[in-house]
């Protein structure tokens, strides 16, 4: 017998209104599990499938408890008895295992195994039969066996009991003929002795005897053949199968047969309006869930282009406030050159003030040197009038005649420096006037720059008002994009969180389709799955999963 190891002293403990299911083949290696089974045993889904079903034994269990269930249901006869069983991580659990073959063409294909809530006296008995039983095996003694799960009683009981489990006809059979044996070896010794007058009594007790024999072959043939086929029908219904036509018979076999035959009737309605309901919530299911993952892919999707919008937004923002910035720094030097263009504009106008002063002066300038250019005429001609005079007066004005010669030439010379000095105050005139027409142009051209650095002073002011508000409207868009990103999120996750719901939901309309399958409603075969392919699918799929 198979020994799973570590187990633990501690018991697990599941809800009385919960039911493990599960289904095999002729070996006993498991095909289905319904999700309360895989809960309670601890394993998953994929350790369970295509696993031989004692992968859940529990040592404590006696050898004689699966001798009984597997000679019971070999049999075609259900089998239920109280079983402890060991969870994976070593703790145990009781149930009452319930075990139906699962017939084709009057032949076992399967075994469907239900196992509900164990109270705690069934329990108490149970450990105390099964820790006699594994005493008895351990010493080689079995006394105590089961028969479809019930224990046997020993000594005269156990005979008694023995006589009780047969057929009602079977025992009546028995019992008639130890009354014929018995009226038998009554006449051997009495009719020596009573001399043959206890012959007629004999016949009277034979005769009793036949009409008892015959009674009996009544009695199967009216009441216990049907209610043994009504059993075989119920087991039937019990293995699943709702194809059976339940023959109905007069009496109270009869009855009992119709109101079997309606009971079977309305089970494969109700059991094919489920069918028929699982179906359509099945192909539902898969519709959701197909659609959830195409929704769960855009959603991703979305939530991508949301992510990088928001980080492009953030850019931007970036951007647009480092524009704003320049645009502030630009206002300030703008506002520093207005200052400084305003100070070279006054600076010009107090040069082109000097200008025209000195332009004046040169003027008032070339007044004075015309005003000397006069007086070295006048003196030039005072010299030579004084040189003709001197020349009339002969050798007293020779003297003289030579004082007016220096000072005729130096008024010559004076006259010429004056000439020499009026040409250069022309041409410092005209370079003053020149000068100051240029400070004239450049002082407009000054004011117009003034004007230029005014309007760029205002423009910029305005471009920085706007880099502002726009500041704030795309701080105010990127908040709402993050916002958005944040929702899209969410919502990513929810769909997520749906498109895994909508994938459970169709494994359980998946898992509910494979329940109701047990159920045969029409002529076709009980299809099951090969335990060794569904086994290395289960690998497969426990290997992919472990890769994800």
């Amino acid at each position: 017998m198979r020994v799973n190891l570590p187990v633990l002293p501690d018991e697990y403990h599941f809800p009385a209104d919960v039911t493990l299911v599960s289904k095999t083949d002729l070996k006993g290696r498991i095909l289905y599990a319904n999700p309360a089974f895989i809960k309670v045993s601890g394993f998953s889904r994929e350790e369970l499938l295509g696993q031989p079903h004692n992968l859940v034994r529990h040592p404590d269990m006696p050898e004689e408890a699966f001798r009984d269930m597997w000679e019971t249901i070999s049999a075609g006869q259900p089998w239920s008895a109280p079983v402890k069983n060991r969870r994976k991580d070593g703790r145990y659990y009781w149930v009452i295992a319930n075990v139906t073959p699962l017939v084709e063409n009057g032949r076992p294909i399967g075994y469907m195994s239900v196992r509900t809530w164990a109270s705690p006296e069934q329990i108490a008995q149970a450990e105390a039969l099964y820790a006699t039983m594994r005493r008895e095996e351990t010493q080689g003694k079995l006394v105590h066996r089961l028969q479809a799960g019930e224990p046997l009683p020993t000594g005269w009981r156990g005979v008694l009991a023995a006589i009780g489990r047969r057929s009602p006809v079977s025992r009546l059979q028995v019992l008639c003929g130890s009354a014929c044996l018995a009226s038998c070896a009554l006449g051997a010794w009495a009719t020596p002795a009573t001399g043959g007058a206890a012959l007629p009594v004999l016949a009277a007790l034979a005769g009793s005897v036949a009409v008892g024999l015959a009674a009996a072959a009544r009695l199967n043939s009216t009441l216990i053949h049907p209610f043994q086929e009504m059993i075989t029908a119920a087991n039937r219904m019990a293995a699943g199968d709702l194809t059976q036509q339940i023959p109905v018979r007069r009496g109270l076999a009869g009855r009992f047969a119709r109101a079997l035959r309606q009971l079977n009737v309305n089970l494969a309605a109700i059991v094919s309006d489920v069918r028929q309901n699982v179906e359509r919530v099945r192909v539902a299911a898969n519709e959701i869930a197909t659609g959830s993952s195409e929704l769960s892919v855009r959603t991703e999707a979305q939530a991508g282009s949301v992510e990088k919008t928001a980080a492009s937004m953030e850019e931007i923002t970036g951007t647009v406030r480092q524009t704003s910035d320049r645009a502030r720094q630009a206002a300030s030097l703008v506002r520093e050159a207005q200052d400084a263009t305003e100070r070279s504009s006054e600076e010009m106008a107090r040069l082109e003030a000097t200008m025209h002063a000195i332009s004046q002066s040169s003027l008032r300038i070339g007044q004075i040197i015309e005003d000397i250019d006069g007086i070295s005429f006048q003196t030039n001609l005072l010299a030579l009038n004084a040189a003709v005079e001197a020349a009339r007066a002969g050798e007293q004005g020779r003297g003289f005649a030579v004082v007016a010669g220096e000072v005729r030439a130096l008024a010559q010379r004076t006259l010429n420096a004056a000439s020499e000095i009026k040409r250069l105050a022309e041409e410092s005139g005209a370079r003053v006037a020149e000068g100051e027409q240029q400070v004239a142009a450049t002082a407009s051209t000054m004011q117009q720059a003034v004007e230029r650095v005014g309007e760029a002073n205002s423009l910029i002011g305005e471009i920085s008002i706007a880099a502002t508000e726009q500041l704030q409207g795309i701080s105010q868009v990127n908040e709402a994009v993050n916002h958005l990103d944040g929702i899209t999120q969410h919502n990513a996750a929810m769909v997520e969180q749906l498109a895994a719901s909508a994938t459970g939901l169709h494994g359980q309309a998946e898992a509910l389709t494979e329940s109701v399958s047990v159920f045969r409603l029409g002529k076709a075969r009980l299809t099951q799955p090969d335990a060794v392919q569904l086994r290395k699918q289960m690998k497969q799929a426990a290997t992919a999963s472990a890769a994800a």
